[in-house]
């Protein structure tokens, strides 16, 4: 940030008082701007033992295949993100259940939580951010096309939570 989006001061870079890293800090109006980082949030659509894959039709990856998700928005919760995101990707209807995985990737300053979902239906189809959407099992994940790593990850965790018949919470990082 360069100025100040309250007063359009110009901004300094700099630790305030009370705090312990460099922040931007408006001298005019005396606000601090802290930069924090984005929360993903999407979903592991079942049904009958498959999920529901989304091949991207916007970069990054372009082309690979992905869980429906994308970035929260203000004023709602992380459940009500995570269905718009797969209603928006997947022109999939969901039971939402339980968050399943939460994945920090601080070097992009990212957040990823899945939630784990059924399928209401077999409607679905794909939205303008997707190219297709597909319904498969283990055996057909393209796991060589797999878009991101916390959807690697995640879809790990959910295949492997489903054959011994019980789901935890899965947290984990990548450095």
């Amino acid at each position: 940030m360069k100025f100040c989006p309250d007063c359009a001061a110009p901004l300094a870079r700099r630790v305030p008082p009370g705090d312990s890293l460099p922040r931007d800090v408006c001298d005019a109006c005396g606000n601090v701007h802290y930069q924090n980082p984005k929360l993903v949030v999407g979903t592991v659509p079942e049904w009958e033992g498959c999920v529901l894959l989304c091949r991207r039709a916007i970069e990054p990856r372009y082309g690979y295949w992905t869980l429906p998700a994308g970035f929260m928005e203000n004023d709602e919760t992380t459940a009500d993100a995570a269905m718009r995101e797969t209603l928006e990707e997947a022109g999939a209807h969901i039971e939402l259940a339980s968050p399943f995985s939460m994945i920090s990737v601080p070097r992009v300053n990212q957040v990823h939580l899945f939630y784990r979902a059924r399928l209401r239906n077999l409607e679905f189809k794909p939205g303008v951010e997707s190219l297709e959407v597909a319904l498969v099992d283990e055996a057909k994940v393209p796991w060589k096309d797999i878009a991101f790593r916390t959807v690697g990850l995640t879809l790990k965790h959910w295949f492997a939570d489903r054959a011994r018949g019980e789901y935890g919470f899965h947290a984990e990082d990548i450095k």
